[in-house]
């Protein structure tokens, strides 16, 4: 088989014998002896499944209808925040293991994908209960991590206005990660430790009983294997509506970039973190981006969106609320240029939990997604959780069941 690249010379740089994913070229590949697995989207919950479950013994092909971190992906994008703050444990954890594995794979992968900067969560009186719960986890798992009061919060960052904040926790460790070259460098591995990677969208299985033994493809052409995962992100509720219609919701979210000015390095990364601000809404900024620009995004659930067909035009309404926020939290460059916009959406679960599950009525089909906003920087360790899961090697996480969702839906 061809072997496909997505970044070129990305995989030329040497692997290391002693990563995981470098054990994935010598233990499985075309030879493998395990089972035959068809990944559906190649995004932060696609193909880090697929890579895993290559690395574990399987024969996999990786399907996707536009590529690895294409401008439809919720993947898709410069940056994305990798945090632990959370107020499950879970996530923390999670979050955790996530950031051991990426960097594990950065230096497979013979490219940087993570920018440590620090994150900073403020509150203001709506958000105390999240920074507090922050650093009791924080403190049960040994994470480094700082509780600021607001006199040390302006002695620190006096580039920032910090009007109505009472109360901040600051991760030192977190950081950002590159996400559309991250999904590549990932195709990238799979691919050379002998993955198929077929560029294509899956159609809808339609109502299914019982085993699939195929899946068709749009050029009408079909793909048979003993287990499907399906992780493709918010087209997963318009390939399956009988399931899964009342579990997501698909929603149109706005990133807004104003331009600094060259002169005033005080927004730079290194000398800001990446913040959120925790009030009646939560908006939240990454320094850096890639040399993009100030990213400055609103976390509230916007408008019902189509991820195939929807106007990725971004709103004024939009841009104006952003720059509001900025004379707010950033007075010294609310009049900064818009320099970039662009529109992505969520996929989102009603209580941001995560799916990872068989089809109710599909033995050998797996749901994968949900991601809820805050899905990318789990990439590899959900990865590792759904491939565990499918070869039967990993106990179900209740909360990642259907059967809860559906609970909800008819309570």
């Amino acid at each position: 088989m061809k072997r496909r690249t997505f970044l070129g010379a990305a995989l030329a740089a040497p692997v290391a014998a002693n990563t995981r994913i470098a054990a994935a070229a010598t233990s499985a590949g075309p030879t493998a002896k395990g089972p035959d697995v068809a990944v559906i989207g190649a995004g932060a919950f696609g193909g880090w499944t697929a890579l895993e479950l290559l690395r574990r013994g399987a024969r996999v092909t990786l399907i996707d209808g536009w590529g690895p971190g294409n401008s439809r992906a919720t993947s898709g994008g410069e940056t994305r925040v990798i945090r632990a703050a959370y107020t499950d444990p879970i996530y923390v954890r999670m979050a955790r293991r996530a950031l051991d594995l990426w960097l594990e794979s950065e230096h497979a992968f013979g490219q940087k994908v993570f920018h440590r900067c620090g994150l900073l969560f403020m509150a203001q009186q709506q958000g105390l209960d999240f920074v507090d719960t922050a650093a009791r986890n924080f403190a049960n798992e040994s994470i480094t991590h700082e509780v600021l009061d607001r006199a040390t919060l302006e002695r620190r960052y006096p580039q920032m206005a910090f009007d109505g904040i009472e109360k901040a926790v600051f991760e030192p460790d977190a950081g950002y990660l590159l996400a559309r070259r991250s999904c590549a460098l990932v195709a990238d591995a799979f691919v050379a430790a002998g993955g198929r990677y077929v560029r294509q969208q899956a159609r809808p299985l339609g109502d299914v009983g019982g085993k699939v033994a195929s899946i068709r493809l749009a050029d009408d052409t079909t793909v048979a294997a003993d287990t499907f995962v399906f992780a493709c992100g918010p087209w997963l509720k318009f390939l399956f509506p009988d399931v899964l219609d009342k579990a997501l919701a698909v929603t149109r979210q706005e990133i807004i970039f104003f331009g600094t000015p060259a002169d005033d390095r005080r927004f730079d990364e290194g000398m800001l973190p990446i913040w959120a601000d925790l009030s009646d809404r939560l908006w939240y900024g990454i320094p850096g981006n890639e040399e993009r620009g100030f990213k400055i995004g609103n976390d509230t659930r916007g408008p019902p969106f189509d991820p195939t067909n929807g106007d990725r035009t971004p709103t004024e309404a939009g841009i104006a609320d952003a720059r509001a926020f900025m004379e707010r939290r950033f007075p010294t460059i609310a009049r900064a240029p818009l320099v970039e916009a662009r529109v992505c959406q969520y996929e989102q679960t009603p209580d941001a939990h995560f799916i990872v599950d068989k089809h109710p009525r599909a033995p050998n089909v797996w749901l994968a997604g949900g991601g809820s906003g805050h899905g990318y920087k789990h990439g590899p360790a959900i990865g590792e959780h759904i491939a565990m899961r499918v070869l039967g090697q990993l106990a179900a996480e209740p909360k990642f069941s259907l059967a809860r969702l559906q609970q909800a839906a008819n309570g």
